[in-house]
């Protein structure tokens, strides 16, 4: 299952080319570009030209045949909008850091592409958060006013729309179900755009998202459920822990501290002193970083810190870890979980890399109904998130909400 050498290229590699099965992808595109990047030498550089190139030829016509329809429009768009994910994701590693956001406006244009085509489209809205609301697509199976079991699929801390459509939303549709795909804080817009970083009371993003569902005639609203991918089996635990009109919660893969996510070494700089915490960072870490190393970090914190996302488009290296790494910490539920009354299912995964442990363990401190699930190597569902089982990953999950909500058969 090795695209790339390096694990974190295998990895993204592998979710995109896990997307085909939902049109989110396409084999020979994606492996045409893992020979195209392996045979100019694997960079950040490399990984985002040919990722971004791709994604702009699909946003084009395509050469010969006829005028392409709205359908043929409508999944290039849904193509184009991964492959410019997959840019995204290393584009601070690359020579122009600072096209981030652009990058990030070229994934969502080609979103809203893919969306306005679908039938029926989903409803776009802006849903009331603080001093910026909240974008949101609700997908239907049809337009009538039949009230239907509804799911909330919420990112992790570095996905895109996209991942949503395969981690749920046509899962939903071909269920009958509604779907809605929201941008949180910290997440698409609110981050790249908005520059809204992440918050550890996610119940109060989950709250307005609830309250505008249940205000609609096609929502059964008692049967919402709320599934949380990659960071988000954290941030969707926590807001379920407070929100009690959640009648069916999923963590994907259960996580109780995203800050145990990171590196031993790096947890160890974080001081109960800024000033100390920032001296180490740098003038002992930050100097002697690899350049790869220093751009994984970069991705990973800018999240959680307005002005390290600023300094890392300009190519430059944030100087203040004690506020971000301050913030990670402060995601931790241990002590929430109990909180939690609706039934839960917690997912595991063989070789998750990211949260080894945590989900067994966020499932034995669970107090509610509870089931728990690992997803293997036997299978090809292995690694976190399941990147290359998608299809089976959403079986899983929704065999288990059809059957805990009483919905379809």
């Amino acid at each position: 299952m090795t695209l790339f050498k390096d694990p974190a290229y295998n990895f993204n590699g592998l979710l995109a080319l896990g997307g085909s099965g939902s049109g989110a992808g396409e084999v020979g595109e994606v492996l045409t570009a893992v020979n195209a990047i392996n045979k100019a030498g694997l960079s950040a550089q490399t990984y985002v030209e040919t990722f971004r190139k791709l994604g702009d030829q699909l946003m084009e016509a395509p050469e010969g045949g006829g005028k392409p329809g709205d359908q043929t429009t409508r999944f290039r768009a849904l193509r184009a909008a991964q492959y410019y994910g997959q840019a995204l994701f290393f584009v601070l590693g690359s020579d122009d850091p600072g096209s981030e956001e652009q990058l990030y406006k070229d994934g969502r244009g080609a979103w809203d592409t893919f969306c306005d085509r679908c039938d029926p489209a989903p409803v776009k809205a802006k849903v009331p958060y603080g001093s910026t609301p909240l974008p949101v697509w609700f997908f239907r199976p049809d337009e009538s006013t039949t009230r239907r079991p509804t799911v909330i699929l919420t990112n992790g801390s570095d996905g895109q729309n996209v991942d949503m459509w395969t981690y749920g939303v046509q899962a939903a549709l071909d269920r009958g179900w509604n779907a809605l795909v929201y941008d949180g804080p910290g997440q698409g817009q609110l981050l790249f755009v908005d520059q809204v970083v992440f918050t550890p009371t996610w119940e109060k993003v989950v709250a307005p998202l609830v309250d505008w569902l249940t205000a609609r005639p096609d929502v059964d609203k008692d049967k919402i459920g709320l599934t949380g991918l990659s960071m988000a089996g954290d941030l969707a635990p926590r807001a379920a822990a407070f929100e009690d009109r959640i009648a069916a919660l999923v963590a994907m893969p259960g996580c109780l501290s995203p800050w145990l996510g990171f590196p031993p070494e790096l947890r160890e700089i974080l001081t109960p002193s800024k000033t100390e915490t920032n001296n180490i960072w740098n003038k002992e870490v930050v100097p002697e970083l690899p350049p790869s190393v220093a751009a994984t970090l970069k991705k990973r914190f800018e999240p959680f810190s307005v002005p390290a996302m600023l300094a890392a488009r300009e190519g430059k290296m944030f100087t203040d870890f004690y506020t971000p790494a301050k913030l990670v910490a402060s995601l931790d539920i241990t002590s929430v979980v109990g909180r939690i009354k609706m039934p839960t299912l917690v997912l595991d995964y063989d070789y998750e890399q990211f949260y080894p442990g945590q989900p067994r363990e966020m499932f034995d401190k669970l107090t509610a109904p509870k089931d728990y699930v690992k997803l293997t190597t036997a299978e090809g569902a292995q690694l976190h998130c399941s990147p290359m089982a998608p299809q089976l990953h959403c079986e899983v999950v929704f065999d288990w909400l059809q059957e805990t909500l009483g919905t379809g058969s």
